[in-house]
């Protein structure tokens, strides 16, 4: 019985599942998208995830967190200076999965699994407009600046009669 047990095994035993995450992981870091399965792609987000929210606070520690798990030394000095520097006021939710459709072969759900903010189509126009404006000052700026014009074409009008 499989009582517990939430993790997906991907039809592997452990030793080969470590090292199939730790290689996807490293290809994720070096590359921002990876092309892959539905279900590796969902195991590789629950692995990623926490490794990318240890990288935002550099001390050594994490640093050798992070290599038991990638086991690549290039890996994570990128982890913790590329990737670390992009997603530092993140809350959480590095990674997306874009579902592609079926393989020809086997006829397997693919998926694309990227980092969210290294993905410019996505998140690049949007970020700006979320630092320039909020709904508030928005609206008081724009509420203002109708009312000033009109009150000073009334003004010129009288002025001219």
């Amino acid at each position: 019985m499989r009582h517990g047990k939430k993790f997906n095994h991907l039809s592997r035993q452990k030793g080969h599942r470590a090292a199939m995450l730790a290689n996807m992981a490293c290809s994720l870091i070096e590359h921002k998208r990876i092309n892959t399965t539905v279900a590796k792609a969902k195991a590789l987000k629950q692995f990623v995830e926490p490794l990318v929210t240890k990288s935002k606070e550099d001390t050594t520690h994490n640093r050798r967190i992070c290599f038991s798990y990638l086991r690549n030394k290039y890996a994570v000095t990128e982890l913790f200076r590329e990737v670390a520097a992009k997603v530092g006021d993140r809350p959480g939710g590095y990674t997306r999965i874009i579902k592609l459709g079926n393989r020809l072969g086997d006829n397997a759900d693919m998926a694309m699994i990227e980092l969210v903010d290294f993905n410019t189509l996505y998140s690049g126009g949007k970020k700006e407009v979320k630092k320039t404006t909020r709904r508030g000052k928005a609206k008081k700026a724009e509420g203002a600046a109708p009312e000033a014009p009109a009150a000073e074409t009334s003004e010129n009008n009288e002025a001219t009669e």
